[in-house]
């Protein structure tokens, strides 16, 4: 394999190769994001396991198990989103060594190297509509009121 060795070339690689790093940012804030929600998750979930394990046998708990099933489907959903945020991450970083191997040896990459950026960019957007569904769900239990409830008190 054949690598070039002058500059202009080499500074042109590492230019094509930087673009990509911009979305890398954008995956990586997403991650903290939804790893907080996954996060809030989790501690709700333990919360109510302890109401259920504290309550006696006999008592209902329907209230408690649908709020439950809600917090396994956006736990699941979360999951998707890490998953496919984390496959975007590599995408992109492939991307990056794609582009600049491209420019800086004989391989013939470009082709895989558009690839992988628009299979990343793709990976990114289903993140975003899981991550949207699993808001829709979080904020579909509440229960909002036209403030009649706060004149009562």
């Amino acid at each position: 394999m054949f690598f070039v060795t002058d500059v202009g070339s080499v500074s042109h690689g590492i230019q094509l190769a930087v673009a990509p790093v911009f979305l890398l940012t954008a995956v990586a804030s997403m991650i903290g994001t939804v790893a907080g929600r996954l996060g809030r998750i989790i501690d709700r979930t333990r919360v109510l396991e302890g109401h259920i394990d504290a309550a006696p046998h006999d008592t209902p708990k329907p209230a408690i198990l649908a709020e439950l099933k809600h917090l396994r489907q956006r736990g699941k959903l979360v999951n998707i989103s890490i998953a496919l945020l984390t496959l975007c991450a590599i995408q992109i970083g492939l991307t990056i060594m794609a582009l600049f191997l491209g420019e800086t040896t004989e391989i013939e990459i470009f082709k895989t190297a558009t690839v992988l950026f628009l299979s990343g960019v793709a990976s990114f957007l289903l993140a975003l509509l899981c991550f949207l569904a699993e808001t829709f769900i979080a904020t579909r239990i509440l229960k909002f009121d036209d403030g009649a409830h706060q004149a009562k008190h």
